[in-house]
């Protein structure tokens, strides 16, 4: 139905209903303020326009959110594009026009923009867990090397196809009904039910697919579900809303920026010994699911790194921006982007190869996470990373690589591995359930039930196989219904990765039990024991016997001999235990691993680059759906590459009247990956004799651990910067490595910004430059990365060496400009701030310069070790 187009979505299905209703938002185009007046009157005047939606109608709790601070109807702003209230009209238009026509006034407050910002406000909000194992210091003290640093980097928009949408209807009872694009039924359910005053009973929520979701439709979609719930409540007509792309944009949440600052140690062989390390959240303004996304970046910073001692502090910053939520990888992206990050810096700091470093550090059998959960498999880390590095070739292309940079000044190639071990589960233990309903009709066909929703990841394929497979029949017989609260109760989010576990284990529960009850049937017609049946491509046989009993005559006389044809099943993750306050436990039924290779091509003097190669392992354990899995691998590595390498979401952070406002609020302003960023060659495979035990069919979750396989793209372009410059060179990368990114980060290369001294024997403190300059900033913004520095002879750290441009963005001299100043010699000016090469100061400020020569925003400060 996709490929032909007949597939129909939550909107399609407004054209198919009589009498809608349109909502419309009222936005308040501030990032922040009190509203002192609302006033509706002139809406309702508008033509067409039948009801102005605002808190005085709500008749439940007016919150759409899991810990009561997200206001439906709030009485204070908390970003720019905030919804005040809701205008139903006849049509779109009036709708839109009675918006307009609504006057809101405010008193405005100061905003905090940028997570930087929040951080020196000390403006965060929920819990603030501390991961802890052994004794740091003492790890510290035994360790040969010790580097510091920090690292900040963006979000990412989840740009899925459809935008938010609902359709409501009340029925002549007053029971409410939505059609709604959601991850989350259950709970888009509760959270109605809450606002309408109602119980869920009285409830229903209907996800027939969405398109696209990626974790954006897991807790969002539930205040747009209760407002057009309580228009068509008040209205009693059928009431619709979807957002259109820039509205979407402007008022739902992305995946988390963090910010990290940390010290690592490392013995005398490259083994680590210590972190120490503090990560912050960009929250936004309300918690959202900031605190399980925190907690799972906490669970994935080691990756598949053995850290004897750690400590891993988080906290969640309070903005005035969008409330930040879920996305593919639910914080564990993040977690790990940190460790990679730092793996990539003190490689060359250490005197080792990068991609040597990483497997010095591998988990070893009988070791644990820092959280306390035993670390399974782990034979199969080094086996992936192995089977990687024979199908990409790479002792061959190294040495090829190694021949075409010699040749080539002004081009250069890299190839990274990295790899990956992600957990499966939610880490709250509660949530790890999973029901279904499976009804079996007269005539032989199959209508599966269950709580998990389709969003484009081939769930409800490998469903609609799970059942066949238990049952033994064709595929052809068995139907997926769409997921309703009415159903399957009380379900988990599609989410985690979970979505085929949970959800399988109960179809394959219930399946078994009709299955066992048909045999009963068949045992007593074919003259045998049950034990001895077996249904096989929807046949029953007796073993040792030519009798046989087809499917559907064999559900005929189940019905005749009135035998039970639907079954509830139900399934729960068994082995866990969490405890997130002394945050310990065994979160994870299991870990998926998996490696990439990537080889890239940088340009030096415009920071283009292509990717040339790029290899996979990846474990799936005995794949339910091989086409799917490898599909899905290709497309999360394809949106992980574009985190890191393209989107780059951006606020007006200055003091005029679009502070707060979101400037990449359309495709054509936020880039996005499309063809042309494809790999020119681009090969998969999945790990093979992979069976997981006690998971459905041996089978392993696939949604979300690709997506971090492209850290591979990031760390070669890494590399790739780093051969523009002398041996030993540290490379502080940003983050989206966007052309631009990476030619700043090819100039600070090649004016050898970096301590190779720090491969001396001995202890050695890494810290930041003593002048405090960013490194490489990005988009002509100072950076917030701190290159780890060598300070063991006491001095200041050299500067980039790069020059400034003028405040038009040209060129000084006619050479390539950088968008900061610099200090060629690590020297300041004679005012103190940082001299350019010529030793002229940079802005009066000394913070770096934009484009445009102004000072950069405030959370795009130089920072000392930033």
């Amino acid at each position: 139905m996709h490929v032909t187009g007949t597939a129909l979505y939550t909107d399609d299905l407004v054209y198919r209903t009589k009498d809608v209703l349109h909502a419309y938002p009222v936005q308040v185009m501030k990032a922040h303020g009190r509203i002192t007046a609302l006033r509706t009157e002139p809406a309702l005047a508008v033509p067409g326009v039948v009801r102005v939606l605002t808190i005085a109608d709500v008749p439940g709790v007016n919150d759409a959110g899991m810990k009561h601070d997200e206001p439906l109807f709030p009485d204070e702003v908390m970003f720019h594009g905030h919804a005040v209230a809701w205008v139903l009209g006849e049509t779109l238009e009036a709708a839109r026009a009675g918006a307009a026509a609504v006057e809101v006034e405010l008193d405005e407050l100061p905003a905090i923009v940028t997570l930087r910002e929040a951080i020196e406000a000390e403006s965060f909000h929920g819990a603030r867990p501390t991961m802890i194992r052994g004794d740091i210091e003492a790890g510290f003290a035994a360790s040969a090397h010790v580097f510091t640093g920090e690292f900040e980097f963006k979000g990412q928009e989840h740009f899925y196809l459809e935008t938010h949408c609902a359709l409501a209807q009340v029925d002549e009872a007053g029971q409410v009904f939505i059609q709604s694009s959601t991850q989350h039924p259950s709970e888009t359910q509760e959270i109605v039910a809450h606002v309408l005053g109602l119980h869920s009973h009285e409830v229903t929520v209907q996800c027939l697919r969405m398109g696209g979701g990626f974790g954006g439709k897991e807790m969002q979609p539930h205040g747009f579900a209760a407002v057009a719930a309580l228009g068509a409540k008040l209205t009693g007509r059928p009431v619709r809303l979807r957002l259109n792309r820039t509205q979407d944009l402007t008022m739902s949440g992305k995946r988390h920026g963090f910010h990290a600052s940390w010290r690592i140690g490392f013995d005398a062989d490259g083994h680590i010994q210590a972190l120490d390390a503090t990560l912050t959240a960009d929250g936004g303004w309300s918690l959202d699911l900031s605190e399980p996304v925190l907690a799972r970046a906490l669970c994935h910073i080691d990756n598949t790194y053995w850290i004897p001692h750690a400590q891993v502090a988080g906290r969640i910053a309070k903005s005035n921006t969008v409330s930040n939520t879920a996305f593919r990888g639910f914080g564990g992206p993040q977690g790990m982007l940190v460790m990679e990050d730092i793996l990539g810096r003190c490689a060359p700091l250490l005197g080792l190869d990068p991609a040597d470093l990483r497997e010095r550090n591998f988990y070893r059998p009988g070791q644990t996470t820092p959280y306390g959960q035993p670390v399974g498999q782990t034979d199969r880390i080094g086996r992936i990373w192995h089977e990687v590095r024979d199908t990409a070739d790479w002792t061959r292309r190294q040495h090829e690589i190694a021949e075409f940079n010699a040749a080539h000044p002004n081009t250069k190639r890299a190839l990274a591995l990295t790899n990956i071990k992600f957990g499966i589960s939610f880490n709250l233990t509660a949530f790890n359930q999973g029901g279904s309903l499976v009804l079996i009709y007269k005539d032989g066909s199959v209508l599966v039930n269950h709580g998990g929703t389709e969003m484009g990841q081939g769930l409800h394929t490998k469903m609609m196989q799970v059942a066949a497979t238990t049952l033994g029949i064709p595929l052809h017989k068995v139907r997926l219904a769409p997921t309703r609260t009415d159903k399957v109760p009380n379900t988990s989010a599609t989410a985690a990765s979970a979505g085929a576990d949970l959800n399988g284990g109960a179809i394959k529960n219930a399946c078994e039990q009709l299955r066992s009850r048909l045999e009963q049937v068949a045992g007593s017609q074919l003259g045998v024991n049950a034990s001895d049946v077996r249904i096989v491509d929807g046949v029953a046989r007796a073993l040792g016997s030519d009798a046989e009993l087809d499917w559907d005559t064999l559900v005929r006389t189940a019905y005749m001999q009135r035998v039970q044809l639907s079954a509830s099943g139900f399934y729960r993750t068994e082995g866990l235990h969490w405890d997130a306050k002394t945050f310990h436990g065994s979160p994870f039924k299991y870990f998926a691993y998996g490696a990439a290779a990537t080889e890239v091509e940088v340009d030096g003097f415009t920071g283009a680059y292509r990717i040339r190669r790029v290899d996979i392992v990846h474990d799936v354990g005995d794949s339910l759906s091989p086409l799917i899995d490898i599909g899905q691998v290709e497309g999360g590595f394809v949106q992980g590459a574009g985190w890191l390498t393209l989107e780059d979401l951006r606020w007006d952070t200055g003091d005029g009247p679009g502070r707060g406002r979101l400037l990449t609020q359309a495709a054509s302003t936020y880039k996005l990956p499309s063809f042309s960023e494809m790999p020119e060659e681009f090969n998969v495979r999945l790990l093979r004799d992979a069976t997981e035990e006690g998971a459905v069919y041996g089978s392993k979750a696939v949604g979300e651990p690709p997506l971090m396989l492209a850290f591979s793209v990031r760390e070669a372009l890494r590399q790739a910067a780093a051969a523009f410059g002398p041996g030993g060179v540290s490379v502080d990368l940003a983050s989206p490595a966007t052309p631009e990114a990476v030619y700043w980060a090819v100039q600070a290369a090649r004016a050898g910004t970096g301590q190779a001294a720090a491969r001396a024997v001995g202890r050695v403190e890494g810290g930041p430059s003593a002048d405090g300059l960013a490194v490489a900033g990005p988009n002509g913004r100072g950076g917030s990365r701190g290159e780890p520095k060598s300070v063991g002879d006491g001095q200041a750290g050299n500067g980039n060496g790069g020059r400034s441009r003028h405040g038009d963005g040209s060129p000084v001299d006619g050479r390539p400009g950088t968008d900061r100043a610099a200090a060629g010699n690590g020297r300041s000016g004679a005012n103190g701030n940082p001299a350019d090469a010529d030793g002229n100061p940079a802005n009066a400020d000394g913070n770096p310069a934009d484009v445009n020569g102004n000072p950069a925003d405030a959370d795009a400060d130089a920072l000392s070790g930033a």
